[in-house]
């Protein structure tokens, strides 16, 4: 079942794509968006966790400059219009608007009061970032690009953190994936995988990139996360 949330702030509101289990009570996972918005990729990984048995809440969070963002990365002109958006976007404030979903999502009827975040590529960033500032009960984050900018914000992470690596990502490099696993590596909450050979967005349902193997080794370390911290 689908459905839709409205989520304010001091800044105005903003709409998130809601999917839901069966299951009467569960606990809730925040999907967070790459530079192409709440597309069919990130509905479907939504869809795929309400199988699992959770809520999925995903927030639009270009709303700000354009609300309803939907595009492909098999559009040239998507692509570029996604990196303008990822350009524009304001990284104190979209933490603050995942704070503010997570805490809406506690009160959803039906919603267990636990929730987890994860992101993809700009939401891996996003999910590293609310950890670092904000809460949840547990983070995932998938290949966050420009984390490396940010890590020295791990120090205040104190909530379950995973992160997945790719091994050859075009986007966080040799060198940055070196400055994150150096900055988080005495962080006890913090656990990082790397996947060899893989270029980003390697777990992208459909994506140029997309490796089944590893993508389906990522996603069985996330789903043992989520289930250890969530319920």
């Amino acid at each position: 079942m689908n459905d839709r949330l409205t989520v304010q702030t001091d800044d105005g509101g903003f709409d998130c794509y809601i999917a839901r289990p069966r299951a009467a009570i569960a606990p809730v996972i925040v999907v967070i968006q790459e530079i192409f918005g709440v597309n069919a990729g990130i509905r479907s990984i939504a869809d795929a966790y309400t199988a699992k048995g959770y809520i999925a809440v995903c927030p639009d969070l270009f709303w700000r400059t354009q609300p309803g963002v939907d595009m492909s990365e098999s559009n040239e002109g998507d692509v570029a219009k996604g990196f303008a958006l990822y350009g524009a976007y304001d990284f104190d404030k979209g933490p603050r608007d995942i704070a503010a979903t997570v805490a809406a999502a506690r009160t959803l009827p039906g919603a267990s009061g636990k929730v987890g975040v994860t992101g993809y590529c700009l939401g891996g960033l996003l999910t590293f970032l609310t950890a670092a500032r904000a809460d949840a009960d547990v983070f995932v984050a998938y290949y966050g690009g420009g984390t490396e900018k940010y890590v020295t914000e791990g120090f205040n992470i104190k909530r379950p953190l995973l992160m997945h690596l790719a091994g050859d990502d075009e986007y966080i490099g040799k060198d940055a994936q070196a400055t994150i696993h150096a900055a988080l590596r005495d962080n006890q909450h913090v656990e990082i995988h790397t996947y060899p050979g893989r270029k980003h967005a390697f777990a992208r349902p459909g994506g140029d990139h997309y490796d089944a193997a590893d993508a389906t080794l990522a996603n069985r370390r996330t789903d043992a996360f989520f289930k250890q911290h969530l319920t």
